[in-house]
Protein backbone atom coordinates (compact mmCIF):
# COMPACT_ATOMS: atom_id res chain seq x y z
CA UNK A 1 0.00 0.00 0.00
CA UNK A 2 1.52 3.69 -1.22
CA UNK A 3 1.87 5.95 1.75
CA UNK A 4 1.13 9.36 1.26
CA UNK A 5 2.59 12.41 3.21
CA UNK A 6 0.98 15.40 2.43
CA UNK A 7 0.60 18.69 4.95
CA UNK A 8 -2.43 19.27 6.74
CA UNK A 9 -4.65 22.09 6.20
CA UNK A 10 -4.14 25.36 8.71
CA UNK A 11 -6.21 24.60 11.65
CA UNK A 12 -5.46 21.26 11.54
CA UNK A 13 -2.73 18.51 12.77
CA UNK A 14 -2.05 15.02 11.63
CA UNK A 15 -3.43 12.07 14.07
CA UNK A 16 -1.90 9.06 13.31
CA UNK A 17 -2.26 7.69 9.28
CA UNK A 18 -5.97 5.96 7.60
CA UNK A 19 -6.12 4.40 4.64
CA UNK A 20 -8.26 5.99 1.65
CA UNK A 21 -8.86 4.99 -1.75
CA UNK A 22 -6.15 2.28 -1.24
CA UNK A 23 -3.51 4.72 0.01
CA UNK A 24 -2.27 5.30 3.55
CA UNK A 25 -2.93 8.87 3.92
CA UNK A 26 -2.84 11.65 7.50
CA UNK A 27 -5.78 11.44 9.33
CA UNK A 28 -5.83 15.26 9.58
CA UNK A 29 -8.38 16.47 12.31
CA UNK A 30 -9.02 19.92 14.00
CA UNK A 31 -6.43 21.57 16.14
CA UNK A 32 -7.47 21.85 19.57
CA UNK A 33 -10.37 19.31 19.36
CA UNK A 34 -8.31 16.85 21.31
CA UNK A 35 -7.30 19.36 24.25
CA UNK A 36 -11.65 20.18 24.29
CA UNK A 37 -12.76 16.74 24.84
CA UNK A 38 -10.07 16.07 27.24
CA UNK A 39 -10.60 18.85 29.26
CA UNK A 40 -11.28 17.62 32.95
CA UNK A 41 -13.99 20.29 33.57
CA UNK A 42 -16.34 19.11 30.80
CA UNK A 43 -16.72 15.39 32.87
CA UNK A 44 -17.17 17.37 35.67
CA UNK A 45 -19.88 19.65 34.02
CA UNK A 46 -21.36 16.02 32.60
CA UNK A 47 -21.80 14.71 36.14
CA UNK A 48 -24.30 17.93 36.92
CA UNK A 49 -26.40 17.34 34.04
CA UNK A 50 -29.89 15.55 34.54
CA UNK A 51 -32.06 14.85 31.87
CA UNK A 52 -35.76 14.46 31.70
CA UNK A 53 -37.92 14.04 29.10
CA UNK A 54 -40.89 16.02 28.64
CA UNK A 55 -43.62 13.83 27.46
CA UNK A 56 -45.53 16.29 25.15
CA UNK A 57 -42.03 17.08 23.02
CA UNK A 58 -42.45 13.51 22.68
CA UNK A 59 -45.57 13.40 21.14
CA UNK A 60 -45.27 16.74 19.27
CA UNK A 61 -41.98 14.91 17.87
CA UNK A 62 -44.21 12.25 16.24
CA UNK A 63 -47.39 14.48 15.25
CA UNK A 64 -46.48 14.69 11.38
CA UNK A 65 -48.49 17.68 11.44
CA UNK A 66 -45.99 19.54 14.05
CA UNK A 67 -42.82 17.83 14.21
CA UNK A 68 -41.71 19.90 16.16
CA UNK A 69 -37.85 19.10 17.74
CA UNK A 70 -38.34 21.14 21.74
CA UNK A 71 -35.99 21.19 23.52
CA UNK A 72 -35.55 23.19 27.42
CA UNK A 73 -33.05 23.74 30.03
CA UNK A 74 -33.37 25.17 33.23
CA UNK A 75 -30.27 25.73 35.60
CA UNK A 76 -30.65 25.23 39.07
CA UNK A 77 -27.73 25.94 41.48
CA UNK A 78 -26.11 24.77 44.64
CA UNK A 79 -27.78 26.70 46.83
CA UNK A 80 -31.20 25.70 45.03
CA UNK A 81 -31.70 28.91 43.08
CA UNK A 82 -32.23 28.38 39.14
CA UNK A 83 -32.66 31.15 36.19
CA UNK A 84 -36.23 30.76 34.08
CA UNK A 85 -36.62 28.15 31.91
CA UNK A 86 -35.54 28.78 28.25
CA UNK A 87 -37.21 26.26 25.44
CA UNK A 88 -37.02 26.08 22.09
CA UNK A 89 -40.11 24.46 19.71
CA UNK A 90 -38.67 24.89 16.29
CA UNK A 91 -34.53 25.27 15.96
CA UNK A 92 -32.85 27.21 13.55
CA UNK A 93 -32.77 24.63 11.22
CA UNK A 94 -36.19 23.47 11.55
CA UNK A 95 -38.61 23.63 8.42
CA UNK A 96 -40.37 26.17 10.06
CA UNK A 97 -37.83 28.47 9.80
CA UNK A 98 -36.19 27.63 6.94
CA UNK A 99 -35.51 31.46 6.16
CA UNK A 100 -34.13 32.35 9.48
CA UNK A 101 -31.52 29.32 9.35
CA UNK A 102 -30.21 29.32 5.39
CA UNK A 103 -28.26 32.47 6.23
CA UNK A 104 -26.77 31.28 9.56
CA UNK A 105 -26.10 28.29 7.64
CA UNK A 106 -24.21 30.20 4.72
CA UNK A 107 -22.22 32.31 7.28
CA UNK A 108 -20.97 29.31 8.87
CA UNK A 109 -20.21 27.73 5.44
CA UNK A 110 -18.20 30.82 4.92
CA UNK A 111 -16.25 31.02 7.54
CA UNK A 112 -15.52 26.86 7.31
CA UNK A 113 -14.36 28.13 3.94
CA UNK A 114 -11.89 31.02 5.32
CA UNK A 115 -10.48 28.33 7.85
CA UNK A 116 -8.85 26.78 5.28
CA UNK A 117 -8.55 28.48 2.03
CA UNK A 118 -7.38 32.09 1.32
CA UNK A 119 -9.35 34.85 0.42
CA UNK A 120 -9.75 34.55 -3.44
CA UNK A 121 -10.13 31.09 -3.18
CA UNK A 122 -13.04 30.82 -0.64
CA UNK A 123 -14.82 33.39 -2.92
CA UNK A 124 -14.46 31.52 -6.22
CA UNK A 125 -16.09 28.49 -4.30
CA UNK A 126 -18.67 30.17 -2.44
CA UNK A 127 -19.59 31.64 -5.83
CA UNK A 128 -20.07 28.74 -7.63
CA UNK A 129 -21.52 26.72 -4.89
CA UNK A 130 -23.98 28.98 -3.22
CA UNK A 131 -25.28 29.36 -6.78
CA UNK A 132 -27.86 26.62 -7.61
CA UNK A 133 -28.20 26.77 -11.31
CA UNK A 134 -24.52 27.03 -11.57
CA UNK A 135 -23.29 24.68 -9.29
CA UNK A 136 -26.03 22.22 -11.37
CA UNK A 137 -24.27 22.73 -14.75
CA UNK A 138 -20.59 22.54 -13.55
CA UNK A 139 -18.89 19.50 -14.09
CA UNK A 140 -17.76 17.44 -10.99
CA UNK A 141 -14.10 17.72 -11.74
CA UNK A 142 -14.38 21.42 -11.90
CA UNK A 143 -15.89 21.95 -8.62
CA UNK A 144 -13.50 19.34 -6.79
CA UNK A 145 -10.79 21.27 -8.36
CA UNK A 146 -11.68 24.63 -6.54
CA UNK A 147 -11.19 22.38 -3.22
CA UNK A 148 -7.44 21.90 -3.89
CA UNK A 149 -5.29 23.52 -1.11
CA UNK A 150 -3.29 25.88 -3.43
CA UNK A 151 0.18 25.88 -1.58
CA UNK A 152 2.15 29.32 -1.31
Amino acid sequence: MENIQEACWDGYKQVGMKELNGKMVPNCVPINEDDIAEDPRIDALREKIVCVEDPQYTKDYHDPEKRSIANAVTITFTDGSSLDEIAIEFPVGHKRRRDEGIPLLVEKYRTNLARIFDASQQEKIAALTLNYEKFSQTPVNEVMDLFVKRLP
